[in-house]
């Protein structure tokens, strides 16, 4: 068992290991000029005509305080600014070298000022065509649109939640470190694509690698625990420890900057009303599938009762004939392929892979988790698309997009002060 945990162990640290050099040759963001890549963070974006041809050698700048920093579009219409650091910039683009014929939509904001918003790279679409006219978006629009990106975040966030809720279900294990296990996911695709092997078959080992990962920490780490009578407490700190440690070994040989998964960059489509991008669309509809997926196992099959009698009763379960162990070991597994799965969804809603995307998200992942209610897998499904939804609908109030994950945390507290069992969760006598 040790040779195999060890054989885990070593193939994750080889696949990082292979993705950290090739992070410059595999990211597929617009090349950049030498001097923007001392930079971390970029904006970017592509110039294209009303025909979809590209637009070359089009000047942008970007301005803020005494920064100015200035990219030509390349032949493929692409363009890149690397900036020292993330606020709110004034982007321009120079009209005079469109090529000629070509203009700027009307109404379209030239220059126009941008914000950076939990992600390190920006992307700024400008608009070109005869007669098209760029509208300003009204409430009741930016509203439909925000609460479409909200379900779909909510969605990605309850793959991790779910996952979650059930560890927390079948162990009373808070762990820490599961924003790791979100990170891996978009990792392990990241270094499986850079090393060539094709993007479909590096989404099904990623996952499969999140899973190993699960398997292994309970295997090696928490089993021998619960057996030794440690409590959860003592167990909880122990996982703060893990997520640090793994965390900054991912780090060590991915690297600090963001880099992009294949097909990160796409234009968003309009779909009736709602404008969305393909990526948060086939998100929506992947993790509705998967969640549907695990309550029908939960509900309708053998090993859904196992699962739910050993939540609710070990003892009683494993006096009932159940293997408790087995039990705890799938839900490992699944938890971390659900981790995975909705880290790779996240690099996509960001855009962008980072050593510590899942710690990011973490506090939203508890958030959503604790709203529905501790150990309840519904409840954590219902909790996280109130949070993703909330998060997304407060920047149509006002609330500065930097702030935006706060009304998060703010829920939680508040679930915490009048309803602690959470909204599916039931009341349960201490003491």
């Amino acid at each position: 068992m040790l040779r195999l945990l060890g054989a885990i162990g070593a193939s994750i640290f080889a696949i990082l290991l292979v993705a950290g050099p090739a992070s410059q040759a595999a990211s597929p963001s617009p090349t950049t000029p030498p001097s923007n890549q001392t930079f971390q963070n970029n904006i970017s974006g592509f110039l294209r005509d009303d025909t979809r041809a590209p637009l070359a050698d089009v000047t942008i700048t970007a301005k803020k305080g005494d920064f100015t920093g200035t990219a030509k579009s390349s032949a493929n219409g692409a363009w890149n600014i690397g900036v020292p650091e993330q606020g709110t910039y004034t982007v321009e683009l120079d009209e005079s070298t469109l090529p000629e014929g070509i203009k700027l939509a009307d109404g379209q904001d030239n220059p126009r000022d941008v914000t950076f918003s939990q992600t390190s790279n920006l992307s700024v679409i400008f608009a070109f065509g005869k007669g098209i006219v760029v509208q300003q978006q009204d409430f009741g629009q930016n509203l439909l649109n925000r609460l479409v990106a909200g379900l779909s975040f909510g969605l990605l966030l309850a793959l991790a939640s779910v996952g979650l809720s059930l560890i927390f279900g079948t162990t009373g294990l808070t762990n820490f470190a599961h924003g790791e296990m979100v990170t891996l996911g978009a990792v392990l695709v990241f270094g499986f694509n850079a090393i060539g092997l094709p993007f479909w078959l590096s989404l099904i080992l990623s996952l499969v690698g999140g899973g190993l990962f699960g398997y292994a920490q309970d295997r090696g780490l928490w089993r021998p625990l619960r057996r030794r009578g440690t409590g959860l407490v003592p167990m909880m700190i122990v996982s703060i420890g893990l997520a640090l440690a793994v965390r900054y070994v991912i780090q060590f040989y991915f690297g600090g900057a963001t880099q992009q998964l294949p097909y990160a960059q796409s234009p968003e489509v309009q779909i009736g009303p709602v404008s969305i991008s393909p990526n948060n669309l086939w998100s929506l509809g992947i993790s509705a599938v998967v969640i549907a997926l695990i309550g029908i196992v939960l509900l309708k099959t053998r090993l859904g009762k196992a699962t739910r009698a050993v939540a609710d009763n070990p003892a009683l379960a494993a006096a009932s004939g159940i293997d408790v162990d087995a039990v705890i070991r799938l839900v490992w597994i699944t938890g971390g392929m659900l981790a995975s799965l909705g880290g790779i969804l996240w690099a996509y809603y960001r855009p962008g892979v980072t050593f510590d995307m899942g710690s990011a998200i973490l506090l939203l992942i508890f958030a959503g988790v604790t709203l529905g209610g501790l150990g309840t897998v519904f409840g954590a499904l219902i909790g996280s698309i109130i949070v993703g939804i909330f998060v997304e609908l407060t920047t149509v109030f006002g609330l500065a997009a930097d702030l935006k994950y706060v009304g998060a945390l703010f829920i939680m507290i508040v679930v915490l002060l009048f309803r602690p069992q959470g909204i599916l969760g039931r009341r349960e006598r201490v003491g």
